[in-house]
């Protein structure tokens, strides 16, 4: 752990050369066990020291000028008749939000082929579902949009509430990387914010998922009520599960009665999950438009390295794909090739090989880019 009376002695020089040229040595293996108190004891570690250790274990793993660009729609809208209090797509509540039915193929095919020339390389589809049960057709459907967009050398991911094992086999089979199923937040406040899917059901559909050979997504949200011993129990949560698997993502997205959360907390929750898990990719998803470009910049210091881009998130904004690629391109930030991961690649395998391309993200100066948004 860094203290801030290590780095004060030395040398302002040194310092310089730590913080900006960091060495690259063999990466250390990924520690698979953490306790709460461990993990307690990151998330207090005074700010700078803690961005300063989780900028050095990012650097250990990933390329720090590498951002993965993902791009989600929304393929059927409300109607859910889950309880989750955050969610404006529940039948529960009176919201804007108007039920829909799930998309046809061909929509869902051009809007990953905008997504992929506007520099996004994963594509993700969200169902506003509880389960599956009694969608035979409405799943066929799904696994033929899945087979679409991975024929285009996307990652393609979607979220479709719980799944049984047989159901994340055919998902697999399809084509599909990465099944996003989060888990909220701790299991200790999980019951003040759902009551009506429990905390072992989402983990069992996350446990379908890994054991098909499907990369795991998961994370939590940032606004709900919770305490900082919630944060810190859900990155213990997440830490169990994905030790090594793809993503995690985290959404600044407080409920509408809730203060939203400080920057400072939505950067040490950022951090601490960098250092908790160093392998894996984090996502800045729903709520990243609050934030100002310099305190994106130091999210991605702290070892975020994917967002949401494009024209909407399920029900919320989204920042668009021309700001988002001007934004990198001022921090010398570039998008990240489809299975650019090692990990996704080796569950790829020989697919990989047969269908795949490299996608490189346009220039934010091209023309054609901003004709065709």
């Amino acid at each position: 752990m860094f203290r801030a009376g290590h780095s004060a002695r030395l040398p302002s020089q040194i310092r310089r050369t730590l913080a900006t040229h960091a060495s690259k040595p063999a990466p250390p293996a990924t520690r698979r066990t953490w306790t709460k108190p461990e993990i307690q004891n990151i998330y207090d570690t005074p700010l700078l020291d803690l961005v300063f250790r989780a900028a050095s274990t990012h650097r250990q793993h990933h390329d720090p000028g590498k951002i993965q660009l993902c791009t989600l729609m929304n393929i059927k809208t409300g109607g859910c008749t889950e309880d989750c209090s955050y969610c404006s797509q529940s039948s529960r509540y009176s919201t804007p939000t108007t039920a829909s039915r799930l998309v046809e193929v061909e929509p869902v095919i051009e809007a990953a082929r905008k997504a992929k020339a506007n520099g996004s390389t994963r594509f993700c589809m969200g169902a506003a579902w509880r389960d599956l049960a009694g969608r035979k057709r409405g799943f066929e459907r799904i696994l033929e949009m899945v087979r679409e967009v991975r024929g285009m050398g996307m990652e393609v991911c979607t979220t479709l509430g719980m799944l049984s094992p047989e159901q994340a086999k055919q998902l697999k089979e399809a084509g599909l990387t990465a099944y996003n199923h989060n888990l909220d937040t701790s299991r200790e406040f999980y019951p003040e914010v759902i009551t009506t899917r429990s905390y072992d059901e989402r983990l069992d559909t996350i446990s379908a998922v890994r054991d098909a050979g499907i990369s795991v997504c998961s994370g939590g949200i940032l606004g709900l009520g919770e305490s900082d011993e919630d944060r810190v129990g859900l990155i213990w949560e997440v830490s169990k599960i994905i030790p090594c698997q793809r993503s995690s993502a985290y959404q600044r997205d407080p409920l509408e009665n809730n203060e939203p959360v400080p920057y400072q907390t939505l950067l040490r929750t950022i951090a601490t999950a960098r250092v908790v898990l160093p392998k894996t990719i984090i996502r800045l998803a729903a709520g990243r438009q609050t934030l100002d470009e310099n305190q994106q910049a130091m999210c991605f210091m702290a070892g975020a390295n994917a967002v949401f881009t494009g024209e909407q998130m399920l029900t919320t904004p989204c920042s668009p794909w021309d700001e988002d690629k001007a934004m990198m391109n001022r921090w010398g930030l570039e998008g990240m090739r489809s299975f650019e991961q090692s990990s996704v690649a080796r569950k790829e395998g020989d697919r990989l090989e047969v269908a795949s391309e490299p996608v490189a993200p346009p220039s934010a100066a091209s023309s054609e880019v901003r004709s065709s948004v």
